[in-house]
């Protein structure tokens, strides 16, 4: 069996500073591991103890800095890296992505079974480029995967989160999967897991070996304009109540009732 983890660099969230005018500085920001897309790695591993044979490979778009990430997912486990790198990729859209993605897989890689990708990346959370990158593959899709429960017979069967419920699919393969957090359990490499991952390769692409186009790849390719980012404000008041909490909180009630009363009243 052959699983691509498609794994994205993102900025730490966490670190984000934003500028007088809103917008989001980017000079000096930590880059991570997009965390849905190291649950989708865990995801491959735990089939792979299932399926021994199996063959995990990792596909990420990005500069060269990008290996950082791969490096640390064939540390976790994962058998092979590639590496789609090129200035013309730069500024892609989901869009300009998952076409960039599926020309990768479809003329460099050519033969998987399952691909996984993280249902968000932290950085957009769109949860568009893994059915975009199913549309292009012409393959079906599984969204909002909670758990993995049986991959047998060419078929995978997974619980996947809707609105109000939680429902069982099976899926003939090859097909996508775009997984949760609750997915698998992560576990921190070793020492030596980093070790043996410099050891395992990590290919590096251009345009012209995934057999892409200019139009269809980066700021090209993107249909999508971002007018701009900002912070988002938040508006709550906030009453602290130290003592006979019960007695205040419905006096509290009482009043605003009372404002509102008065307010229709008028």
């Amino acid at each position: 069996m052959k699983i691509i983890v498609c794994v994205k660099q993102v900025p730490d969230t966490n670190d984000v500073k934003w500028s007088k005018e809103n917008n989001i500085i980017r000079e000096g920001l930590i880059n991570i591991i997009n965390p849905y897309d190291e649950y989708a790695i865990q995801a491959a591993l735990n089939i792979k103890k299932l399926n021994p044979d199996t063959k995990i490979t990792l596909l990420s778009m990005g500069p060269n800095c990008a290996k950082d990430v791969l490096e640390y997912g064939l540390a976790i486990g994962a058998d092979e890296a590639i590496l789609l790198s090129d200035k013309r990729f730069s500024g892609a859209d989901t869009c300009a992505t998952s076409k960039t993605l599926a020309s990768a897989i479809k003329n460099a890689i050519q033969e998987y079974d399952i691909i996984i990708t993280g249902q968000f990346a932290i950085d957009g959370d769109t949860a568009q480029t893994g059915p975009s990158l199913a549309h292009h593959l012409n393959i079906p899709v599984l969204t909002y995967v909670k758990k993995i429960t049986d991959v047998k017979n060419n078929k995978i069967t997974a619980q996947c989160e809707r609105e109000n419920e939680v429902l069982t699919f099976e899926g003939a393969m090859p097909i996508v999967l775009c997984v949760l957090k609750s997915c698998a359990e992560l576990k921190n490499p070793k020492i030596e897991d980093y070790i043996n991952a410099q050891k395992k390769q990590i290919k590096i692409l251009n345009l012209e070996d995934i057999q892409s186009t200019p139009d269809e790849a980066g700021i090209k390719g993107s249909p999508t304009f971002v007018q701009r980012a900002f912070r988002p404000e938040v508006n709550r008041w906030c009453k602290k109540v130290k003592y006979d909490y019960i007695k205040e909180i419905l006096s509290h009630i009482r009043e605003e009732n009372g404002k509102e009363e008065k307010m229709q009243q008028q």
